[in-house]
């Protein structure tokens, strides 16, 4: 009845095998490689890595990788892979040498290719004086001056419309040190997502990866029984620091809570709670987040891989797919997550759980023992001998964010 033309049946087979690989059924990987050149794209080439990658098909997950895009190809996370295929085909000097070249990247793939092969992790920190002068100009601005008495008093959706006009009056090498007082000033969300923006500001770990709030999230964090640097990269992952943000899904404030969660536990931990408004407080989000995330740990063992997929994702797809694939190594599990955003979340999570451990105690726990089989239950190491030195080979910035924002 239809007259189709070949753009349309590509399109057409496109979408039902991708449909059919993010369910991993067993006529996935069949569909997506029968795909005409001209109906593949970068998704199902994508798709067609991880449909492979489930089945623990070393040959066909390499030739997936092979078919991938050039860009695909030089993305840290598929090198990272064939890095890891190439280790299980017994490939082991090839595999060494890519995880070496992944290693020099600050970011998830790039942490665990360096504690496949025993190396430093690759994290720089910017290090340049400010001109003093170009400081004050920055200080007597008074677009700025006015954003930071809004941000003062409260007031911070004029405090945020003062900043943006502030910025487009400032030249672009003033908006980096526009982030840094900002930071200097505790509005610690502008200088997130300002030098989160740019990859000339990317090592400025700093303001980047504030330790806002540390004796309470420290005091917090012990209390529900969890890593003060895993519960900081939940806040930096969830709101970036904006104390009022609220998700399109009704989340509130720092570490995105939904409004039923402080309702189980603002009785148990004795503290006040009336109205979802009360999230925007500091102080209470941050006390019933990580009491939120102590009780998400014990779920998984402790595990806060698990524990911030499901925190993403919630616990029913989380079980879902640990009932389907849960055997798999976790790197692997994570790739063949079903949903982007918890992929990627989970990535994040991780690798700024790295950043916030080396902020706070100069040293790095290894990525890889944060993240134990499902099942496992997970002990952070304590002794300096289980911790990596933190090394910078070469002043050079990193062609990717740690997070990969």
């Amino acid at each position: 009845r239809f007259k189709w033309d070949a753009a349309q049946k590509n399109r057409v087979l496109n979408a039902i095998a991708v449909y059919r690989a993010t369910g991993f059924e067993s006529d996935a990987l069949a569909r997506l490689k029968a795909l005409p050149s001209d109906a593949a794209d970068d998704s199902s080439r994508e798709w067609r890595v991880r449909v492979a990658l489930a089945s623990l098909d070393w040959n066909e997950t390499l030739a997936a990788l092979d078919a991938m895009s050039d860009v695909q190809k030089a993305d840290a996370r598929w090198r990272y892979l064939r890095a890891r295929v190439l280790g299980k085909l017994d490939r082991q000097d090839e595999a060494a040498a890519i995880f070496a070249d992944v290693a020099k990247e600050a970011n998830f793939h790039g942490f665990l290719a360096a504690d496949w092969i025993n190396a430093p992790y690759t994290i720089c920190p910017a290090d340049s004086v400010p001109d003093k002068a170009a400081e004050q100009a920055i200080a007597e601005q008074p677009d700025l001056a006015r954003a930071l008495e809004f941000f003062a008093l409260g007031e911070l959706t004029k405090a945020r419309r003062e900043w943006n006009f502030a910025l487009q009056r400032l030249a672009a090498e003033q908006r980096p040190l526009a982030a840094d007082f900002a930071y200097r000033n505790e509005w610690f969300d502008r200088a997130v997502f300002l030098l989160s923006a740019s990859p000339q500001t990317l090592t400025w770990y700093e303001q980047r990866f504030p330790l806002a709030h540390k004796a309470r999230v420290l005091r917090n964090a012990r209390e529900a029984g969890i890593d003060p640097a895993w519960a900081y990269a939940i806040i930096r992952a969830e709101s970036a620091w904006m104390s009022d943000a609220r998700s399109h899904a009704d989340a509130y404030g720092l570490m995105q809570l939904l409004p039923e969660v402080p309702k189980k536990l603002a009785g148990a931990a004795k503290v006040a709670y009336g109205r979802p408004g009360d999230l925007f407080d500091p102080v209470l989000n941050i006390q019933l987040g990580t009491l939120y995330l102590g009780q998400m740990a014990r779920q998984y063992s402790g595990s806060p891989w698990l524990a911030s997929a499901a925190y993403n994702a919630g616990g029913r797809p989380v079980g879902r797919w640990l009932d389907a694939r849960g055997t798999l190594e976790p790197d692997f599990f994570i790739e063949t997550i079903p949903y982007k955003e918890t992929r990627d979340y989970v990535a994040r999570v991780l690798a700024f759980s790295v950043i916030y451990d080396w902020r706070l105690n100069n040293k790095v726990i290894p990525l890889a023992t944060r993240m134990p089989k499902a099942g496992q239950a997970y002990a952070p190491p304590k002794s300096d001998a289980q911790r990596k030195t933190v090394a910078c080979p070469a002043p050079v910035l990193p062609a990717a964010s740690p997070e990969g924002e």
